[in-house]
């Protein structure tokens, strides 16, 4: 993968265009926001492959992606059967990927795919493997749930407490890897989980860690927000497993030796 030079100034950020960005979107029933989310992710300045796993929506979202799939060379479907969550579609997105760096984006319109230069920086500079992208980090967002956000933040500091990480937002759609860092991770949860699952393991693989700022505009329930109270039970027990139990049986991820750092 090509890098950008170290010490750059700010004015000359990468935008780079020889590095392959695999950008992976789960959808289930988005047939509101596809085609306006598939337009932003095709406009960065990027080499990009979008790779789009429909986790067997019911609303025209397969007819839509089809035809968007015909007109666009660099994206890809993949269909699940039935539907199966959001982790299983994650799953398969990722090993499917082939660029230099894999990015998740949400098929609805709460994150803003032109923060994409700010997401990769870290990795495209040397510095960073995985990159988190903070909403409670001082940038905008719309102002919704209270006890959505306080569940998102005991979330976040359950699981800093045992992965010994700083971050303030876990639970983020905006998690950008190095391909090779997250191909070796073998994931299982299939729904929500999939969140602190992925922290978990890349913790215990030892990868550097960073954390960006960038927007929000979450939406509500009424408009597609499908995030539930039992997700938020499932991430918990998500949080003790992968990072308290699977450690204690041997069961973490191989740490990544210096010199396997890009």
């Amino acid at each position: 993968m090509a890098t950008a030079k170290r010490g750059h100034s700010s004015a000359s950020k990468p935008t780079t265009t020889d590095c392959k960005l695999t950008v992976v979107m789960p959808c289930y029933n988005e047939i509101k926001t596809i085609d306006i989310i598939v337009g932003q992710v095709l406009a960065q300045p990027f080499d990009i492959e979008l790779v789009i796993v429909d986790d067997g929506s019911k609303d025209g979202t397969r007819d839509a992606l089809a035809r968007l799939a015909a007109a666009h060379p660099q994206i890809r479907v993949l269909l699940q059967e039935k539907n199966q969550g959001k982790g299983a579609a994650l799953q398969r997105g990722f090993q499917a990927a082939t660029g230099d760096i894999v990015l998740v984006q949400d098929a609805d319109l709460e994150y803003d795919p032109s923060e994409y230069g700010r997401l990769v920086e870290p990795i495209l500079e040397g510095k960073a493997d995985v990159v988190f992208g903070s909403r409670f980090a001082g940038e905008s967002h719309r102002v919704l749930y209270f006890w959505h956000s306080l569940g998102n933040r005991m979330l976040t500091t359950m699981s800093n407490v045992v992965t010994d990480l700083n971050l303030t937002d876990m639970e983020t759609c905006y998690k950008v890897f190095r391909r090779e860092v997250i191909q070796a991770i073998e994931l299982e949860e299939s729904r929500f989980g999939i969140e602190p699952e992925i922290t978990a393991k890349i913790a215990q693989m030892g990868v550097r860690v960073w954390e960006v700022p960038i927007s929000y505009n979450g939406r509500t329930y009424a408009e597609g927000k499908k995030i539930g109270l039992k997700d938020a039970f499932r991430a918990a027990y998500a949080v003790s497993k992968y990072g308290l139990v699977w450690p204690m049986i041997g069961r973490s991820p191989k740490p990544v030796r210096d010199s396997d750092h890009a």
